[in-house]
């Protein structure tokens, strides 16, 4: 294969695999890797710890401020200040949240700049929502990938060791919610290259994107 193109962006909703492809893309061939939703959780632990409530004209001002940057790990980890928080991103109070923080256009054009730099660093792959239509318009390779809810439900409980039936429906009520609030700032561009993945394996779903990629590279 010859040289890839970069950045590459992926979007798509909650559990659709975005991260996972991500990282083994940057993984396998030595890219630097952003899963974007984390910077929205981490602005919205910033402003949880503030008591800075979800609304435009205060989270305008803690945007401004804030210390929130990205590491230069092969897979980016967050930071506000000096500390790095990545690892606290999943807590629930933040993931009751974050929507409510993440749709205000203060905070999105904020993190949407950041994510520009980040993929002006050079060989870079980013997961989001908005990246090929909004962040990267220009990025020479997208993918969008997709699955109903069920199968998205079935990876998010996978990942989080959820067994428990109660907790499950739990758990997929709380996805759907998540679908119904962030689906605004959810987008596919139209040159991205979509890819259903409710039925497919990991290996399958590496197999097809390591296939358009080689068509990519020419």
């Amino acid at each position: 294969m010859t040289a890839l193109p970069h950045p590459i962006a992926i979007d798509g909703p909650a559990a659709s695999g975005k991260s996972t492809i991500g990282r083994i893309l940057a993984g396998r061939f030595g890219y630097a890797f952003l899963d974007t939703g984390l910077m929205y959780r981490a602005f919205t632990l910033a402003a949880l710890r503030a008591g800075v409530p979800p609304e435009e004209d205060a989270c305008a001002a803690l945007a401004e401020s804030l210390d929130l940057r990205l590491g230069e790990e092969r897979e980016a980890r967050v930071y506000l200040g000096d500390e790095d928080v990545t690892d606290l991103l999943h807590d629930p109070e933040i993931e009751r949240n974050v929507s409510a923080y993440a749709r205000l256009a203060p905070v999105r054009s904020a993190m949407r700049a950041q994510q520009r730099e980040f993929a002006g660093r050079g060989r870079t792959v980013l997961a989001g929502r908005d990246i090929g239509e909004v962040v990267l318009p220009n990025a020479p390779l997208k993918f969008y990938l997709d699955a109903n809810e069920e199968a998205r439900a079935r990876r998010r409980n996978a990942e989080r060791k959820i067994v428990e039936e109660a907790r499950a429906r739990d758990a997929q009520a709380a996805l759907s919610r998540r679908d119904r609030l962030d689906s605004p700032q959810t987008y596919i561009a139209p040159d991205a290259i979509v890819i259903d993945t409710s039925d497919l394996a990991l290996e399958d779903l590496v197999a097809q994107v390591l296939e358009r990629l080689k068509c990519a590279a020419g």
